[in-house]
């Protein structure tokens, strides 16, 4: 299953490898592969799409980009019922531009894949995991994992719109340094309720937040006293069996709410469980990358270009997290034989990226199928200044309190418009605003006024037709709608191919603009038949988009606002 635009893209691609293959041997050189670029164009003057092939090859041949791109244009002989005409500018670009046979042959298209349009078989059947959100299950979830919650949804959907086999997993840290705080943490709370001094000091490396005393006294209510002469291992173990189930429980609960639903929960202590974190760095030792120095395993970094060794396994025995991680990585790719790996992790997270990879390599794993998507920290604001901490969680604005200011549909859309490499100020003044300068508005509106529209005429005998005469469609605004809807599947592609969800939002307002342009300039009721005919089955088009586009982004398509 190809799409009609994506079609386009390859035949000029095509073409384009064809002419330089004619050049080469004009020029008595060996063909050589040439990354050049054919993209949609952003402005309409420069046609459809535009091509660097000029510039990036005129160091090749030694031709001026100006006097390349006249070679190669006069070798292409491209099909005349898809595009009319090409220009050549400054610096050498070469700018390609449809015919309107081809638009309506696409809006055609469109109405025909229905509500499959925008799906293709770019990633023919290839498996792919995504590994998004993992809160630490010690606590709420924070903004953060709000943002890769939205993040990783939105990738998970674009990858399967584009004939991907995805599985999304929620990667339960309940092992290591984190739960042995978390646990520490509940004990002191616990023991707090039955001394006679209630109020003292925690330790600073303790969780802090009111989560941590109301699980430590419901823990009491139940059990009481029961634990007070028992060991102190056999306390914490009681109470962080207790605490974590009900976490865990909580924060399934919470990413239901928020719209994320994962097809798979790993759990780290499973690695433990399974002997896979000893076998991994076993695999290490045997292919030469470890040694022990001050009782400790150590994994050899340097060796494999890093700046510093890391511990695999420390002098207590116990393995490190990074230790955990390599062996996690394996059992995706090599026991679950996922063909690519994704991870959106937070910012804190990027040192960590390259020794896992440096690992992975070292035992033969192909880590150009391992991509970490490296998001960056949201800062909430509120006319103009930061919004204070939250006060369940101690330390953090946590999801849920987000969810009580703002629409879950907002949240989303917001969290993905922006590249997730980008640092983030969620306005919460524009969320919350209900007009045209809310984006999420913006769009959902302009869905809205399209049902409207195709209501009100349905009522009148009037319905969107595959043999509508699509001729009519001539006006600037009516062919720049129809151009930008084409681009639909070509924007999901790029998306896989870039890590970057925040395309698809780029591309909705820009839909809703074009739309409302379309609106005000293109009147449908009133028109004689065959012109209404052709609009109505224009917004048909439009409409059946938006709805694909809201189905990535999981946010609801209202046709009323």
């Amino acid at each position: 299953m190809q799409d009609f635009y994506i079609n386009l893209v390859e035949y000029l691609y095509e073409n384009l490898e064809k002419a330089l293959d004619k050049i080469f041997l004009e020029k008595g050189k060996e063909k050589q592969k040439i990354n050049f670029l054919v993209k949609a164009s952003d402005e309409p003057q420069f046609g459809d799409f535009a091509t660097n092939i000029s510039m990036i090859c005129a160091k090749v041949f030694k031709i001026n980009p100006l006097q390349l791109a006249k070679r190669i244009t006069n070798m292409l002989n491209l099909d005349e019922d898809y595009f009319s005409h090409f220009e050549i500018k400054n610096p050498g670009f070469i700018n390609f531009f449809l015919t309107e046979k081809c638009y309506f042959n696409g809006l055609k298209y469109i109405l025909e894949k229905g509500e499959n349009f925008g799906k293709t078989d770019f990633g023919k059947g290839k498996r792919v995991i995504l590994e998004y959100v993992s809160a630490n299950p010690t606590g709420p979830m924070h903004i953060g994992n709000a943002r890769g919650g939205a993040i990783g949804d939105g990738l998970a959907e674009c990858f399967s719109f584009s004939g991907f086999d995805v599985c999304r997993e929620f990667y339960v840290n309940d092992a290591g340094n984190q739960i042995e705080k978390f646990k520490n943490s509940l004990f002191l709370r616990y023991k707090q309720l039955y001394e006679k001094d209630l109020n003292f000091q925690m330790p600073k490396d303790c969780y802090l937040g009111e989560d941590i005393i109301l699980h430590a006294k419901n823990f009491a209510k139940i059990y009481k006293d029961k634990y007070i002469n028992s060991s102190e291992e056999e306390v914490k173990k009681a109470l962080q069996e207790y605490a974590l189930n009900i976490n865990i429980k909580n924060l399934k609960q919470d990413l239901l709410k928020y719209k994320v639903e994962y097809d798979s929960w790993f759990f780290e202590s499973s690695l433990y469980e399974n002997d896979e974190v000893l076998k991994a760095i076993d695999l290490l030792k045997e292919k030469g990358y470890t040694y022990e120095k001050d009782g400790a395993v150590w994994f050899n970094y340097i060796k494999l270009g890093g700046n510093k060794d890391e511990v695999l396994i420390r002098e207590n025995g116990i393995p490190t997290y990074f230790a955990s991680d390599i062996a996690y990585h394996l059992n995706k790719f090599k026991k679950r034989k996922f063909d690519f790996v994704i991870n959106i992790w937070g910012a804190d997270h990027h040192g960590h990226v390259e020794r896992l990879k440096a690992a992975l390599k070292a035992l033969g794993l192909d880590v150009s199928c391992f991509v970490v998507v490296i998001m960056q920290m949201v800062r909430l604001v509120k006319k103009g200044q930061a919004v204070k901490l939250s006060k369940r969680s101690g330390n953090t604005i946590s999801l849920i309190d987000l969810l009580d200011l703002i629409p879950i549909d907002v949240a989303r859309f917001f969290f993905n418009m922006k590249d997730p490499n980008s640092h983030f100020d969620f306005d919460l003044d524009l969320a919350e605003e209900e007009s045209d300068n809310n984006p999420v508005y913006y769009v959902q509106y302009a869905y809205a006024r399209i049902c409207g529209i195709l209501k009100k005429l349905k009522e009148l005998g009037y319905s969107p037709s595959l043999n509508a005469n699509f001729s009519l469609l001539n006006s600037k605004d009516e062919l720049n709608l129809i151009k930008c809807i084409l681009k639909f599947a070509n924007e999901i592609v790029e998306v896989v191919r870039s890590y970057n969800p925040s395309k698809i939002v780029k591309f909705a307002v820009e839909t809703a603009s074009c739309f409302h342009r379309f609106y005000v300039s293109c009147k449908i009721k009133g028109q004689a038949k065959d012109l209404l005919i052709a609009r109505l089955s224009l917004c048909e088009a439009v409409r059946l988009t938006f709805k694909n586009v809201f189905k990535i982004l999981k946010i609801k398509a209202k046709e009323e606002v």
